[in-house]
């Protein structure tokens, strides 16, 4: 659960709801054992019987096993608001229910309007195959939906943190626009933890496309500013009385960084010099990080990265026109010159290509991503690059796309021009570019602005029916984020390992071939809740789940039970061997490290501190 940096340092547990059981537990049997003063002759007669106490024990185990379960699945305390689930089919009314958390009106009326939601996925009429109408079927959402439902503790942490005017952070994010949103992110989040305030992050001029494009060029600096208000100050530059510090500009930062080690290494430092500088941002930090960091993570990027008017209008307008003749497919085709150098693939164009591509790689062999010893099949058939044209083209067919389907291609300039999507335009002729919607002029005040291009395409690519990229990428995992947080429109992640062999098997025919491919990719765009496997990036899998019994709680809860059951155990023993010092201390120290668990989640939590402020007169 995050918390102020300063508590960092406590256990991870302590990040749950506190169940109102306890404070619900009637008058019953159980309770007097637990809590009679005294024991008659009697009872301790019935208990030195070996079939009574073997009928107390397994009693015991009985009712110790009802109250774990009864606690694990009880509803959360009045202190949480759980997100209501809602009909997977309106996704509006997804966005506004989520934010029922948050701590006033005027935020939850900001924050529902600061998504950036697509437009609604068209239905499909006509004569249609199974195939084809498999293929446009938006995916069931199952109820779940995203929830900015931040903890107690953080939302009184906010308090002092928007406030910050001691302690500065500044950013300086490199790449493609994509990977530019992802060090924004975690700029944010970093500066949360360091309890600093974060000056607008500065945006590296990117050596590959020479784009120069600030901050302000890309994204709404004030709707940035009013959507994180609550979490992090934002400033647009510092203050004169910080602009002579000594300014240190950190860049050796290990991969997967925890929150406790930021706090460790710079808050320190960042108090003393008063200023703070990071470069080399990319994936640095731990992708598994407390609930209330994870939450604050989608808040950036899906609210408060809102791009800029300019980039935006024109967006919405080129979505609309795709929008408005019918459902349409969005394509991320990676088919660009550094694409194909970065992976060490052949580009499938033929021998005068491929060269080109090798002897760049020979005399620049930094550019090359990784597994240096394997061959270009090798490469290929571990799904490590981009499909080109005649590959997706047989992907479109084999998932059912039809022939008259509208693609929107989002890609950059193929490396090969024309000749690189001719096998694809040869089966699906409706393909067309932000170049190809545009009107004269409309794309000019965005000549040679590759991160306004790109932004472009993603707004386009967000209100496509279907979504599929062709290569891995900042932009594939983005969308795929994206377009789960506003309701689960449909997402295809090749599955290269397994569909290219398919695709070389010439004793495969296309019925076949379709079949199979179908199968492959079934569940694609299905909710795919992160908590089975924590390491991914929340950003592409927004941590889907149940609001209601969340593991945080059941974890919580679990903690409560334990301190039950090592109660009632203490009190069986004592029955049975009333003389038993040892064992009797045993349980009695086991209770209480039990109890100073409990009492430092309750503290964490701020339950403690909220009934003392409750019972302050005002």
């Amino acid at each position: 659960m995050a918390r102020s940096a300063k508590n960092y340092t406590k256990s991870s547990f302590i990040a749950i709801n506190p169940s109102p059981f306890f404070h619900s537990l009637p008058l019953s049997p159980l309770n007097s054992l637990l809590f009679s003063p005294k024991n008659n002759l009697r009872n301790l007669n019935l208990c030195s019987s070996p079939n009574l106490s073997v009928f107390y024990l397994s009693l015991l185990f009985s009712l110790t096993f009802l109250g774990i379960l009864v606690l694990t699945f009880l509803p959360t305390s009045h202190y949480h608001v759980p997100c209501p689930i809602t009909s997977p089919s309106s996704p509006s009314s997804i966005l506004l229910t989520s934010l029922s958390s948050t701590d006033n009106e005027e935020d939850q009326t900001l924050l529902s309007n600061s998504v950036m939601v697509p437009l609604p996925a068209q239905g499909v009429a006509g004569n249609l195959s199974d195939a084809e109408t498999e293929f446009w079927k938006q995916p069931d959402g199952e109820g779940y939906k995203p929830c900015l439902d931040f903890s107690i503790g953080y939302r009184k942490a906010s308090a002092s943190m928007s406030k910050e005017k001691r302690r500065f952070l500044m950013v300086v994010a490199s790449g493609g626009l994509n990977q530019q949103r992802n060090q924004i992110v975690d700029a944010v989040v970093i500066a949360r933890i360091l309890e600093a305030a974060l000056v607008i992050p500065v945006l590296q001029v990117n050596l590959i496309w020479g784009d120069e494009s600030e901050f302000s060029d890309i994204f709404d600096v004030g709707h940035f500013k009013r959507t994180l208000q609550a979490d992090v100050r934002i400033v647009s530059s510092l203050p004169s009385t910080h602009l002579m510090s000594r300014q240190s500009i950190e860049t050796k930062i290990p991969h997967d960084v925890t929150p406790q080690w930021i706090h460790a290494r710079f808050f320190n430092q960042l108090n003393q010099e008063g200023v703070l500088v990071l470069k080399g941002l990319d994936s640095k930090l731990s992708k598994n990080l407390p609930p209330d960091l994870q939450k604050l993570r989608c808040k950036v990027s899906f609210h408060a990265l809102r791009f800029a008017a300019p980039i935006r209008e024109l967006g919405d307008r080129l979505a609309k026109r795709m929008w408005i003749e019918g459902p349409y497919i969005a394509l991320h085709l990676r088919l660009e010159k550094d694409v194909w150098v970065r992976t060490g693939c052949l580009t499938g164009l033929g021998p005068e290509y491929d060269d080109v591509i090798y002897k760049v790689g020979q005399s620049q062999p930094e550019y090359l991503t990784g597994r240096l010893n394997m061959s270009y099949t090798q490469r290929r058939l571990a799904g490590l690059c981009p499909l080109n044209a005649l590959e997706m083209a047989k992907l479109l067919k084999g998932l059912g796309a039809p022939k008259s389907a509208r693609i929107y291609n989002a890609g950059g300039e193929p490396f090969g021009g024309r000749q690189a999507l001719q096998q694809l335009v040869a089966e699906f002729p409706n393909l067309v570019t932000k170049e190809m919607l545009a009107r004269d002029g409309e794309l000019t005040p965005f000549i040679n602005k590759s991160s306004a291009l790109a932004a472009i395409d993603y707004i386009v690519s967000l209100s496509g029916n279907v979504f599929i990229p062709s290569h891995g990428g900042n932009m594939a995992r983005a969308m795929q984020g994206h377009r789960a947080y506003v309701g689960h429109r449909k997402f295809i992640k090749p599955n290269k390992r397994a569909m290219l062999p398919l695709f070389d098997d010439v004793s495969v025919s296309d019925e076949e071939l379709g079949d199979m491919v179908r199968e492959i990719h079934r569940s694609q765009g299905q909710p795919e809740p992160r908590s089975y496997r924590r390491d991914r990036d929340v950003i592409a899998y927004p941590g889907l789940a149940d609001m209601n019994k969340p593991p945080e709680m059941i974890s919580g809860n679990m903690t409560g039970a334990m301190c039950v059951y090592s109660a009632l155990f203490m009190r069986f023993a004592w029955m049975v061997q009333p003389r038993n010092y040892l064992l009797l201390a045993c349980h009695a120290s086991n209770e209480t490290v039990q109890l100073y668990q409990f009492s430092r989640w309750a503290k964490g939590q701020g339950y403690l501190s909220e009934k003392t402020e409750e019972a302050k007169p005002e």
